[in-house]
């Protein structure tokens, strides 16, 4: 009986080391702890096109990548990309010059007759892919005759300022006048101003 419990013992250690080198020889593959989730790509934001006449340079336009976070851990929230703030105008500026950002440098509210050229610097600000600024000049005096009316186009991401202008090479008529500016054809600023001597 001794015999056979040792014989039993020794089959079975055999058995068990047997069993442990051919473990250790095993190739199998891996299995990955967590499988990764989607990766969600923003897209680009396209650049803006410049105005038609005199816009500012916008704030730098940058495109964003989610980075793809594994499934087993909880993901954090998306944070929603904040609301594109509708394009509104500012403020609208009179003057008779104005600098290389298409700003009026010194705001005024008469001109003289001879003064050939009147600017109007429209700041706006928000975004727009593509809006229309109109400015409408007119001559109050009598029956508000038409002097001009100019549209230019914007699309910008950011503060703009868009500068329309009208001329005359000869004397401008004395009397009060206005500017009123649409944007996109609804009217959202005015200026009057005057031409008179000295």
């Amino acid at each position: 009986m001794t015999r056979s419990i040792r014989i039993t013992a020794l089959y079975s250690a055999s058995l068990a080391g047997l069993l442990l080198l051919s473990a250790c020889g095993k190739n199998e593959p891996a299995t990955p702890a967590s499988t990764p989730a989607a990766t969600s790509t923003a897209a680009p934001t396209p650049t803006p096109a410049p105005a038609a006449s005199g816009t500012a340079a916008a704030a730098p336009v940058s495109s964003t990548a989610a980075s793809a976070a594994p499934a087993a851990s909880v993901a954090a929230p998306v944070a929603a990309a904040p609301a594109e703030a509708p394009l509104t105008v500012a403020k609208l500026t009179l003057g008779n010059d104005v600098n290389a950002q298409h700003q009026v440098t010194r705001a005024s509210s008469s001109f003289a007759p001879d003064n050939k050229m009147i600017y109007a610097s429209v700041a706006t600000e928000g975004r727009s892919g593509g809006a229309t600024l109109n400015a409408k000049w007119s001559y109050l005096e009598g029956q508000g005759q038409l002097v001009s009316n100019i549209s230019q186009s914007i699309a910008t991401d950011g503060p703009a300022v868009t500068t329309f202008k009208v001329q005359n090479p000869d004397l401008w008529p004395e009397g009060k006048y206005r500017v009123e500016i649409s944007l996109d054809g609804k009217s959202v600023a005015k200026q009057d101003f005057e031409i008179k001597k000295g």
